[in-house]
């Protein structure tokens, strides 16, 4: 192509890109001048929410001065069971009945997604009425305002095998969960955690106890996942997973994937040394540096620094402290 043809064949790439730029602009334009005025103010809500919380906030309570003491302590109630934006998917697409010995009962299939994106790292668990029951029953302990009005699905003398009641209880215990996870103070709490993951883990680590290192991996590594999105706000709360999973590729002889969790156990660590898991796990992650040809000097530089503060003291290895997890 000569210096001429070159020329013009750029220019007219640049007035159609042009053409183009002014098009979108456009169309944008007119769309966002025909929003509805609904529209607008949830748009402006999402980009500054804090204010129009406040705005709200104060609106609310100069309007409402004149409530009565218990009018404005039902007021302040509702405010503190108000849903907040849901970041979890729980779906129940299926069931199965499970006869063991004399006792019958329904098991429930939870899907637990991340919404607002696709998610390839879901996680599945499965749960009975049984298990929701005592859900329900210790989260009325801690939070009785909250769940006031959060209703449960009653057991039936008869028929709790039809399916007809068992498709209205996978709607009712789907939207149960839902409405948990949209209160804040539910969903970080232990007792809601620990139903979502707390069997697994057992069952992962009783794994672990007898030898059963892949089977313990497989069920740690459906746990984490779940684990690392109801706890963001508590790093620290994952890392006897993490190192559980540590300790399961190092016996099956996958030290890269070993060091690779360390890691993620050990910045869940920088400003918790003196947590359990801490010594144990540089002590691994130099062992695995060293076998991997990776620099395992900073690592000892830690584990060297820490001794120098510390007075002598029994150190179990990762290892040990992790069979001693979830032992009944």
């Amino acid at each position: 192509m000569d210096q001429d043809s070159y020329c013009t064949a750029e220019g007219e790439l640049l007035e159609a890109v042009s053409r183009i730029t002014t098009f979108s602009t456009t169309s944008l334009s007119d769309e966002e001048q025909n929003q509805p005025r609904a529209g607008i103010s949830c748009q402006m809500r999402r980009e500054n929410p804090e204010k129009e919380d406040l705005q709200d906030s104060s609106t609310s309570l100069s309007s409402n001065s004149s409530m009565t003491t218990k009018e404005l302590q039902e007021y302040w109630r509702n405010e503190k069971r108000q849903c907040r934006q849901v970041k979890l998917l729980f779906e129940i697409p299926s069931t199965r009945i499970v006869e063991h010995h004399f006792s019958k009962y329904v098991m429930y299939k939870i899907i637990i997604l991340q919404t607002g994106s696709f998610d390839s790292n879901k996680s599945v668990i499965e749960r009975r009425y049984s298990d929701f029951e005592k859900l329900h029953r210790n989260l009325l302990e801690d939070f009785s305002e909250e769940m006031e009005d959060v209703t449960f699905p009653k057991k039936t003398l008869t028929g709790n095998f039809t399916e007809e009641i068992i498709s209205e209880r996978k709607l009712a215990f789907k939207d149960y969960l839902r409405l948990l996870y949209s209160m804040k103070y539910i969903r970080k709490s232990k007792k809601f955690i620990d139903f979502l993951t707390r069997p697994e883990l057992q069952e992962a680590y009783g794994c672990l106890r007898g030898g059963q290192y892949t089977k313990a991996l497989e069920i740690l590594l459906g746990v984490i996942g779940l684990q690392e999105r109801l706890m963001r706000g508590n790093p620290v709360s994952i890392v006897p997973t993490l190192c559980a999973i540590v300790v399961c590729h190092k016996d099956l002889e996958n030290p890269a994937s070993a060091f690779e969790y360390g890691e993620k156990a050990l910045s869940c660590l920088r400003v918790h040394t003196s947590h359990r898991y801490y010594i144990p796990l540089l002590d691994t992650m130099i062992t695995l540096a060293y076998e991997l040809g990776k620099d395992f000097l900073s690592l000892q530089e830690k584990l060297e620094e820490w001794k120098a503060k510390k007075d002598p003291i029994r150190v179990f290895t990762l290892k040990e402290l992790a069979v001693r997890e979830y032992v009944q």
